[in-house]
């Protein structure tokens, strides 16, 4: 019998709570709306911190690199448009490694922003790669590879035949509407560049996809010669591709003590370092995170407080004809838990849809895909923050008017 009546009291709670909310809609779409808001802003933001990672670590496995080379922090450069080129002797020190027992190849590979054009007028700042060899650390969607670069180098010397060829990314072939077999105008100034006829021999979107932006791949020695860095010889690392039948720990250890002075990492740590460098930005994005946390709270907790607060009478009203303390704080729980509910299940609706979208905002902006990345952990926490926050602040301000002198409230 007992059940029964505790089951006839909670429909006619349930019934209650409804007829509460059905009968001023404005109020309650408003509040539900607040409350989506609040849980998009928290599962967007945190979905933004998971994304830049994940979109890290699968740019570094596309790179198809085992180990990194580096002298000191790898970080980005301003003056460069890429990374810094901080390794010195890079031919030097590529020859060396490609010795060295478990090593395929050793590739020292170098950034610079150089200017590029079609007709030598009209220039755009683009990331120049050098790499040395002939190109075949990079994967080619269309013609061939340059010829190696060795002749050039000439033993440090830079003085042997150009081979002025370049590989272009699709988004550079797009831009200048060019292709393998046609010329472009490239160099690291625009009198140089205006001076530096080569030609387009191949497409590949290996660094452009590892950098996320429009790129150009040329022989490391040509690139230090229009750049001007041809006396230190500076590259930003050496990549290193080990044999099938090589660890990659027992490689990067073998490295490592033949080169003391460099430091040997693998793709995770590589990726692990270059965010470390970017302290000041990781910590602004945790900032916001946890501000965007805080506000969620904020906001659910406030607009079930102005919900409440406005059914004051009502309340009181009730007190008056013996509805006891626990009863109103019960009803109006279950007002902030029911908006809480279907605030909460259209938040997280929308979660994914937006960072859809966001995704093809940065996309078009930076290049990079996938940038917003929502974990099913965070979609509950959003949830989480719409129904238990909402039926806690919901009965808390509910507690606090019940307090309250029930004639000064009818009055």
């Amino acid at each position: 019998m007992k059940l029964v009546a505790y089951a006839r009291r909670f429909r006619a709670t349930v019934a209650i709570i409804l007829a509460e909310l059905s009968r001023n809609r404005l109020r309650t779409t408003l509040a539900i709306a607040g409350i989506v808001l609040a849980v998009l802003a928290t599962t967007l933001l945190v979905g933004v911190g998971a994304g830049v990672l994940e979109t890290g670590e699968q740019q570094f496995d596309q790179a198809d690199r085992d180990l990194w080379v580096s002298s000191g922090a790898v970080g980005i450069s301003a003056a460069s448009g890429g990374f810094e080129n901080t390794l010195y002797d890079a031919h030097t020190v590529g020859n060396e490694m490609n010795e060295i027992e478990g090593v395929r190849t050793a590739v020292p590979i170098g950034f610079q922003s150089v200017y590029v054009s079609a007709d030598s007028d009209e220039f755009s700042t683009i990331i120049g790669t050098g790499v040395t060899g002939s190109g075949g650390a990079v994967s080619i969607s269309e013609g061939e590879a340059f010829p190696s670069s060795a002749g050039h180098y000439n033993n440090s010397r830079y003085d042997g035949p150009l081979s002025n060829e370049v590989l272009i990314d699709t988004a550079t072939a797009e831009q200048f509407d060019v292709g393998v077999g046609d010329t472009l105008y490239v160099g690291g100034t625009l009198d140089g560049a205006r001076d530096n006829e080569v030609t387009v021999v191949g497409i590949s979107d290996t660094f452009s996809g590892f950098l996320g932006t429009p790129t150009i791949t040329m022989p490391l020695s040509e690139l230090q010669t229009v750049t001007g860095s041809t006396e230190t010889d500076a590259a930003t690392f050496v990549t290193v591709t080990i044999d099938d039948d090589a660890e990659v720990a027992v490689v990067q250890q073998r490295l490592q003590e033949q080169y003391p002075e460099f430091t040997v990492r693998d793709n995770q740590e590589q990726l692990e370092s270059v965010v470390q460098n970017q302290a000041l930005v990781l910590a602004g994005a945790a900032t916001l995170v946890v501000l965007a946390f805080i506000a969620g709270l904020a906001l659910t907790t406030n607009l079930l407080g102005l919900v409440v607060y406005q059914q004051r009478a009502t309340l009181a009203a009730l007190q008056a004809v013996g509805l006891s303390q626990w009863t109103l704080i019960t009803f109006i729980a279950g007002q902030g838990l029911a908006l809480g509910i279907v605030g909460g299940v259209v938040g997280v609706g929308l979660t994914l849809p937006a960072a859809e979208g966001l995704n093809r905002l940065g996309e078009m902006l930076v290049g990079f895909e996938g940038l917003v990345q929502v974990p099913d952990a965070v979609l509950v926490v959003g949830f989480g923050i719409a129904t238990v926050v909402g039926t806690l602040s919901a009965a808390v301000v509910a507690w606090r008017i019940s307090r309250l002198d029930t004639l000064e409230s009818l009055e």
